[in-house]
């Protein structure tokens, strides 16, 4: 996808964090947006800043778990400016905790959000933008789903996660072929950054009714301490994770890493794999994160 002035984009999590990133470059880029998150208040303060910059935009509350909902997100895209032709399915929340300890709701949330709020993007979306191809000889679309490092890698303590963005890489790939297969004038990319301060770690603030938790174990509690810490020392920005995503959807390149020298311990677990050795160990080069972990285990 080269051309983005005019274009549609219709962005998922779009309140904060990448999402918000990726609807401030698209403005930038004259792009028309459609904004969706859980979070009203974040969602209306985004949409208003970019209306006031001249952008054209419209916001809708959207819980991307609902199928109704993001097809309703899609009809409103629809309605308003009459194509789509850039998808960020980017919307998730985190939650850790040794594997075991996480409640049926914990699972049901964060995979709700993480993949089946990917599985409606992508079943939804790309049926309208093919649909909008039929119409457009020149049409070009592209689709972004936000995965993460942690679906390359298996930290511990990050268990429903790890689960949840391995799936979304796993979609992404398979959503990559299937239109290479058909020759879909349509590209693929999946986004996996590592540890970029966003709003991922305090996902709780998000989290609905309907999936109510309990109490946190204490490995919850080691887990959200250690997120905390890591993603708010982060280096890398969202606005440079969200300009590097923008590149990629022009070059049509697929994989987009936020920090490409983590690939080195990705490089050693396919290693694993195809040597048939048992998982490395996570913390080789860093064991006095091993013993912290294990000491809050034991508190």
């Amino acid at each position: 996808m080269k051309v983005f002035k005019d274009r549609v984009a219709v962005i998922t999590g779009a309140a904060s964090g990448f999402g918000r990133e990726f609807a401030l470059i698209g403005a930038r880029l004259g792009m028309k947006l459609v904004l969706a998150d859980v979070q009203q208040d974040a969602l209306e303060h985004t949409r208003n800043e970019l209306a006031q910059q001249g952008a054209d935009v419209i916001a809708l509350r959207c819980d991307v778990r609902h199928a109704e909902q993001v097809q309703a997100l899609a009809d409103a895209a629809m309605d308003k400016f009459g194509a789509v032709h850039l998808v960020f399915n980017n919307a998730g929340v985190g939650s850790g905790g040794l594997v075991w300890e996480n409640t049926q709701a914990d699972w049901e949330w964060v995979l709700g959000v993480n993949l089946w709020g990917v599985i409606h993007g992508v079943r939804i979306f790309t049926n309208l933008m093919l649909e909008c191809a039929k119409k457009d000889p020149h049409y070009e679309g592209h689709i972004v789903n936000t995965a993460s490092m942690a679906g390359m890698l298996n930290a511990p303590t990050m268990g429903v996660y790890n689960v949840s963005k391995h799936a979304v890489v796993s979609l992404s790939e398979s959503l990559y072929q299937d239109l290479q297969l058909v020759e879909a004038p349509i590209g693929a990319s999946v986004l996996c950054p590592y540890f970029v301060p966003t709003g991922i770690s305090q996902s709780h603030r998000n989290r609905p009714e309907d999936v109510p938790g309990a109490a946190p174990t204490a490995s919850q509690r080691a887990a959200q301490a250690m997120s905390d810490k890591a993603v708010s020392s982060g280096k890398v920005t969202a606005q440079e994770v969200a300009e590097n995503t923008f590149k990629a959807v022009a070059n049509g390149q697929f994989y987009i890493f936020s920090h490409p020298g983590a690939l080195s311990n990705v490089q050693e677990r396919m290693e694993d794999i195809v040597l048939q050795r048992n998982p490395g160990d996570p913390y080789k080069a860093t064991p006095h994160i091993r013993e912290m972990l294990r000491a809050k285990l034991k508190a």
